[in-house]
C-alpha cells in the first residue's frame, strides 16, 4: 500500500511531463514541417530508454500509459469518422474509387507478395504489414496541401476524395483482419478458405447488425439528441456530450466483438451527416490534442530497442513497398485522370503512413509474436516516421513548381503539359 502511494506522485509527474513535453514537440515541430506524431514516437520511446535503465514504471504506470493510449485511439477515429462527408464521397465514387482500386490493391498486394514471399513474414504478418500498407495519412498531406492553398484546386478535391475513402477502406480492411487473425492463428494445419469464409460471414451478419444500429440512430435520432443537447448546454458541453455518446457507441462495438477503435470510426460517422454536430468538433479539439499524442507515445514506448538492430534492412524493404505502392497503385491511375503532374501529386500524397497504419500495427504486436514481431513492428513505425518527414518536404517543391491554385477550367490543360 505505501509503495503504490509513493509511486502515485511519480505517475502524475510522468503523465504531467508527457503532456507538456507533447505541446513543446508540437508547437516546434509544426514550425518546421514536421508532423507532431514523429516527435511524439520519439519522445514514447525516450521513455521506454529510461524506463529500462531506470524503472520508473510501475506496472501500473505502464498500465494508465496503455489506457491512455486506447483513449487516444478512439479519439483519434472518432474524428476521422465525423470528418468523413459520406454524402459528398458518394457523389464523387465514380471518378475516386478507380483511383483508390489501383491504390490499394497494388499497395496492399505489393506488401504481401515482399512480405510473405521474400520477406518470409509467415502468413498473418503479411496479411498485418499488407493492410497496413493499404491506408495513408490524410492529415499530413493535405495540412501541405492548404499550406499552399492548393486544396481548392481539381486536384486538391480530388485528393481529399481518393485520401477519405482510403482511410474508410483502411478501417474495413482492419475490422475483417482483426476478426480473422485469431483464428487463422488457431488453424494453421486446416484449409485457409473455409476458415475465411466462416469468420468473415460472422464478422458480416454482426457488422450489418452494428452498421443498421448506428444508420438508425443517425437517421432518426441523431438531429433531435444534437438539438436537444445544443438546448440544455452551453459550449463546450455539447461536443463533450456528443464525445462520450461516441464512446458509448465505441464500447458497443467492443462488446460486440469488435475493437473499440472500430467502434468509434463508427461513433463519428454517425454524427458526420449533421453539419451542425460536425461544427462542434472545435470544442472537441481539447479533448483531442490531449488524448492522441498518448497513442504515439504508447506506440514508441512498445519498441524494443533490441529489435531496432535488426529492423533496419526489413524497415528499408517495407519503405520501397511503401512508396511504389502508392506512387504506382494511385498515381497511374490518376494520370489519366489528371494529366501526369496530377498523378504524381497524388501518388506521391498517399505515400505518408502513420494513424491507421500504426493502430493496426500495435494491434498485432498486442497480439504476440505469432502475429506480429517486434522486429516487424519496429521497422513499420520507421517506415511511418520516415514517409511523415520526407513526404512533406517533397510535395512542398513540387506543389511550389506545379502550383495548384487554378481555376478548374485552367487546372486540367496546365497537367497535360
Amino acid at each position: 500500500m505505501n509503495e503504490s502511494v509513493q509511486a502515485l506522485p511519480l505517475l502524475v509527474l510522468l503523465v504531467g511531463m508527457a503532456i507538456a513535453i507533447a505541446i513543446l514537440i508540437k508547437s516546434g515541430l509544426e514550425r518546421i514541417g514536421v508532423p507532431a506524431l514523429v516527435g511524439y514516437l520519439v519522445l514514447g520511446f525516450v521513455l521506454r530508454l529510461i524506463d529500462n535503465q531506470w524503472q520508473i514504471l510501475s506496472p501500473e504506470g505502464a498500465e494508465v500509459f496503455e489506457f491512455l493510449a486506447q483513449l487516444g485511439i478512439i479519439a483519434l477515429l472518432f474524428r476521422v469518422g465525423l470528418e468523413s462527408d459520406l454524402a459528398g464521397l458518394m457523389r464523387q465514387l465514380s471518378r475516386a474509387s478507380i483511383i483508390l482500386a489501383g491504390d490499394v490493391l497494388l499497395s496492399g498486394g505489393l506488401a504481401f507478395v515482399v512480405s510473405y514471399w521474400w520477406l518470409q513474414l509467415g502468413l498473418i504478418s503479411s496479411l498485418f504489414v499488407s493492410t497496413a500498407m493499404t491506408a495513408t495519412s490524410v492529415g499530413v498531406a493535405v495540412g501541405v496541401w492548404h499550406e499552399e492553398e492548393a486544396t481548392d484546386s481539381p486536384n486538391g478535391q480530388l485528393l481529399l476524395d481518393v485520401a477519405e475513402m482510403d482511410d474508410i477502406s483502411g478501417v474495413i480492411l482492419m475490422a475483417l483482419l482483426f476478426a480473422i487473425a485469431p483464428t487463422l492463428k488457431n488453424s494453421v494445419d486446416a484449409s485457409i478458405l473455409p476458415i475465411l469464409a466462416k469468420t468473415a460471414g460472422s464478422f458480416l451478419i454482426k457488422s450489418i447488425l452494428f452498421a443498421t444500429f448506428c444508420y438508425v440512430f443517425s437517421r432518426n435520432f441523431e438531429a433531435a439528441v444534437t438539438g436537444f443537447i445544443r438546448r440544455i448546454e452551453k459550449p463546450p458541453d455539447p461536443m463533450l456530450t456528443v464525445a462520450s455518446i461516441g464512446f458509448i457507441i465505441a464500447a458497443i462495438a467492443g462488446l460486440l466483438g469488435f475493437s473499440v477503435a472500430i467502434g468509434a470510426f463508427f461513433a463519428g460517422l454517425v454524427f458526420s451527416r449533421d453539419p451542425e454536430a460536425v461544427k462542434l468538433d472545435t470544442s472537441f479539439t481539447t479533448l483531442y490534442e490531449f488524448f492522441v499524442p498518448f497513442f504515439f507515445i504508447g506506440i514508441g514506448l512498445q519498441i524494443e530497442p533490441h529489435a531496432l538492430t535488426t529492423a533496419f534492412g526489413l524497415g528499408g524493404a517495407l519503405l520501397i513497398v511503401a512508396l511504389l505502392g502508392k506512387i504506382i497503385g494511385a498515381g497511374v491511375p490518376a494520370i489519366f485522370m489528371t494529366g501526369w503532374v496530377g498523378g504524381i501529386l497524388l501518388g506521391v500524397s498517399l505515400v505518408p503512413r502513420a494513424e491507421i497504419t500504426l493502430i493496426i500495427m500495435q494491434r498485432g504486436l498486442s497480439l504476440g509474436n505469432w502475429a506480429i514481431s517486434p522486429q516487424v513492428f519496429a521497422a513499420m513505425v520507421a517506415v511511418c516516421a520516415v514517409t511523415s518527414i520526407v513526404t512533406p518536404l517533397i510535395l512542398h517543391r513540387m506543389l511550389e513548381q506545379w502550383p495548384q491554385t487554378q481555376p478548374e477550367e485552367s487546372s486540367s490543360s496546365a497537367n497535360q503539359v
